[in-house]
């Protein structure tokens, strides 16, 4: 009704794991309660917000709500959880102290103290924990002291992780760490008896009378190490009766551990040799290897019944030098298995089957107690093992007797400074050495032993400090390297000192001079000091054989057979008119030289030493072949056009010879046409001439070819025009060239002469060039028997308008020459490579002035 309210609470959102309960109370009212009805995980679920209703019963019903918060709290319900349940690793042997190896991580879901995590040892053994370090909060494993693979090749325990809770949760984890190999370890050598050869003390007595081939000995070579770090080869040093066999070729065996026997390998002979010395040494395959060496005292044992025997077949003792006279070095004891009087031993000192010297002067012994005893001041560096055999004898007949060999080591004293094996080393070394290289050893040695003959070796610097950053030297094998290339060149020897120090105390040192003469390597070609590749040498056509036209000069910066150099030309002599010497470079002429000759040769000219390989410059020589040099520029500029062209281009004499040659035959022909109109018209000239003077009549003392040959006055102002720079001007090469073949009276042919017209108008003159720009003198060469007629060209003759003219002149004397009004006495005519000089032969040279028609 109206009256009674009812009041009712109620989760807005329906949850399965909280209820809302109403109780009725004492006063009549209703009390609401939030009831838990299922499984709190605050892992999955922290807090929860629940809205709350209240509503009365009135009509309408009115109501109101609130939000109440549920804050799961945490319990330790959860346990650590590793990432892994083994983790495994693997540690080099020998890491240092604090070195990390892995990391272990574990999970808790709880939170606050409930997920806080340590980590500690679980099954861990003592060595675990004393080897190892694990951090409580990081969980790291880390080394704490170095760990020896050959005493633990593997640790294997549990870790935990565990929370602070209360009561604390754990969890565990294995960890396996594998303990890496490194080559630490040294071949082990242990020599055992086999059979009946007995061995005490690394001393084999056998018997003279063993076969051939009987072992003697069972030697076993291990390695602690793993591996090729663990694989051992052994071996027997020294010229000695045994040798090793394999006891097994078994391939289970152990690469580490191997067995071998100790055979005779040739007869034993007591009288002869009764103790050998074997020195076996084993070398492991590590890098670096590793090697140890033991040694066994073979003692060849006489074939006597019972003799007196010794429980040491050989005793050591180390002594200390500087002794005092009278101290007892050693007691030695023999026994021998008969009685009475054949077991009753004399003790007595005897020199050792090794050596003849008698130990009576030195040391001495009690005959009765074996008491040995030294008599003198004993000095290691004089002398540091003294052997010395005591005999035991018997006192039965025949007396049968053993003995022992006792070695005696005098104990070193720092007293000797140390030597080297000479006072000066001397070193050779090749050139261009790659740096880092040995360049020499030196031997130096200390009479001291052990830690006093410990040498440290050093490179002192010299008053000239040359040495210093050069040199360093391996202090364990003398060994010098250098760290630069040597240079020959630069710096032929090094001289410096290397100083030994002994680690005694006081220490003790000494010093040696080291010197170095560097040898030489052809590292240099040879250089060409003459001629230079522009010079050239002028060389008359009237040479005679083995005229030396020129000297190559070269040198090496080498020495020896690396300097000695040969000579050689390797092109520019098509003709072979030039040899060179190989030894000296002298170049003679040795082929006839001709006109086609004339002209610039360049002789291409190798340059080899004698070395391996052999080094070789090439150097250009110009040979210019002429009567004269009157017009040095062309020649230059020749020898400067040379320097351009290719060296498989050859460049010897006149290029245009051979092309004239080869038109002669067509431009004879032409010649012949022209002399003869030339021909006619003198005929028509000399009968006008006739006929003139015929009208004059004769008159004394005058030629009758006076107006003829005789040039008139005005020739002289009639020069040829120059160019507005004032010179002469040229024309383009070879535009005026022909090439005139004629024969001879007696069969022979005529060379060619190149003519060209003057370019003056009326002038009536021609100027004759000798084979064009730079080609031969023809005028010294070309002679005739017999005079032949002179034929001159008219001006308006019917080829006097074309560009090339062709004239053969032959004066009284018989020779070729040119006519022209402006041909001056000592002017070269040059062509591209060759160029001669018309001034001993242009006197002969006639100006012509032809008659006007």
């Amino acid at each position: 009704g109206g009256s009674k309210r009812r009041q009712e609470a109620e989760a807005a959102a329906r949850s399965s794991v909280f209820e809302l309960q109403v109780a009725d109370t004492l006063d009549g009212e209703k009390q609401p309660q939030l009831i838990v009805k299922g499984a709190l995980d605050r892992e999955q679920r922290d807090s929860y917000e629940l809205s709350l209703r209240v509503r009365d019963g009135g009509d309408p019903a009115r109501s109101s709500q609130a939000i109440l918060r549920v804050l799961i709290t945490d319990v330790n319900d959860n346990s650590p959880r590793f990432e892994k349940s083994v983790y495994e690793a693997d540690l080099a042997e020998n890491s240092s102290p604090g070195t990390p190896i892995l990391q272990l991580r574990a999970t808790d879901l709880d939170v606050g103290v409930n997920g806080q995590i340590e980590y500690v040892f679980g099954a861990a053994t003592e060595s675990v924990r004393r080897l190892l370090r694990l951090d409580e909060t990081s969980g790291w494993l880390s080394v704490l002291h170095r760990i020896d693979r050959e005493e633990v090749n593997q640790l294997r325990f549990t870790v935990m992780a565990r929370d602070r809770g209360q009561p604390p949760k754990t969890d565990k984890a294995t960890v396996v760490l594998n303990i890496r190999d490194e080559n630490d370890n040294v071949p082990t050598i242990d020599i055992r008896k086999i059979g009946r050869i007995p061995l005490r003390d690394g001393v084999a007595s056998v018997a003279e009378d063993v076969l051939v081939d009987t072992p003697i000995a069972l030697v076993q070579v291990s390695d602690r190490d793993q591996g090729e770090n663990g694989v051992v080869t052994c071996t027997v040093v020294g010229d000695v009766p045994f040798q090793l066999k394999p006891a097994s070729e078994g391939e289970g065996e152990p690469q580490n551990k191997r067995k071998y026997f100790l055979h005779t390998s040739a007869p034993l002979d007591y009288e002869a040799v009764r103790d050998y010395n074997v020195v076996i040494v084993a070398v492991d395959s590590g890098s670096p290897s590793l090697s140890s060496n033991n040694s066994l005292l073979v003692r060849v044992g006489d074939t006597n019944d019972n003799p007196p025997v010794f429980s040491q077949a050989v005793l050591e003792v180390s002594f200390p030098e500087n002794n005092l006279p009278g101290e007892r070095v050693a007691t030695v004891v023999a026994t021998d298995a008969d009685s009475g009087k054949n077991a009753e031993i004399t003790y007595s000192l005897e020199a050792s089957p090794l050596s003849s010297e008698t130990p009576g002067s030195i040391f001495s012994i009690d005959p009765d107690s074996g008491d040995v005893s030294v008599q003198a001041v004993l000095d290691r560096e004089q002398r540091d093992t003294y052997e010395f055999q005591v005999t035991a004898r018997d006192k039965g007949v025949p007396s049968l007797q053993g003995s022992t060999t006792v070695v005696v080591r005098v104990s070193d004293r720092n007293d000797n400074e140390p030597r080297f094996m000479q006072d000066v080393f001397t070193f050779y070394v090749k050139e261009n050495l790659q740096p880092n290289s040995p360049v020499g050893m030196v031997t130096v040695m200390d009479f001291d032993k052990g830690r006093n003959a410990e040498l440290s070796l050093s490179i002192q610097p010299g008053d000239h400090d040359q040495a210093a950053g050069i040199f360093s030297i391996e202090n364990d094998t003398g060994t010098i390297f250098s760290t630069v290339s040597f240079d020959r060149e630069q710096q032929t020897s090094y001289t410096f000192k290397v100083k030994a120090v002994d680690g005694g105390e006081p220490p003790r040192s000494a010093t040696a001079t080291v010197s170095l003469f560097v040898m030489d390597e052809n590292d240099n070609a040879p250089t060409v000091t003459f001629p230079s590749n522009s010079s050239y040498t002028v060389l008359p056509p009237s040479s005679n054989m083995r005229t030396v036209v020129a000297t190559v000069v070269a040198t090496d910066a080498d020495t020896g057979l690396n300097a000695d150099l040969n000579y050689s030309i390797v092109g520019g002599n098509p003709f072979k008119l030039f040899e060179i010497d190989p030894a000296s470079g002298v170049v003679s002429l040795v082929g006839k030289l001709s006109p086609k000759h004339y002209g610039l040769h360049r002789l291409v000219v190798q340059v080899n030493d004698s070395g391996q390989p052999p080094q070789s410059t090439t150097a250009l020589l110009h040979v210019f072949v002429n009567e004269s040099l009157s017009n040095a520029t062309v020649v230059e500029s020749q020898v400067a056009r040379s320097l351009h062209t290719p060296l498989a281009q050859d460049i010897a004499g006149d290029p245009s010879y051979e092309l004239s040659k080869q038109r002669l035959s067509i431009v004879i022909g032409v010649v012949a046409g022209i002399m003869t109109v030339i021909l006619l018209i003198l005929v028509v000239v000399m009968a006008r001439y006739c006929r003139s003077k015929g009208k004059h009549g004769y008159e004394a003392g005058k030629k009758d070819h006076e107006d003829f040959f005789t040039p008139q006055q005005h020739d002289k102002a009639k020069k040829p025009k120059k160019d507005k720079k004032g010179k002469k001007g040229k024309q383009p090469l070879y535009s005026s060239i022909v090439t005139v073949e004629a024969s001879k009276p007696n069969g022979q042919r005529y060379d060619s002469v190149n003519e060209k017209l003057s370019d003056s108008p009326g002038m009536g003159r021609y100027r004759s060039v000798n084979g064009g720009p730079g080609s031969p003198d023809l005028a010294r060469h070309y002679k005739s028997s017999s005079p032949l007629p002179t034929v001159q060209l008219h001006p308006q003759s019917p080829t006097a308008g074309k560009k090339h003219q062709a004239v053969q002149d032959l004066p009284p004397a018989n020779t070729f020459v040119g006519a022209g009004d402006n041909i001056s006495i000592g002017s070269d005519h040059c062509s591209e490579y060759s160029c001669q000089a018309s001034s001993k032969y242009s006197k002969q040279v006639r100006a012509l002035q032809p008659r006007a028609p």
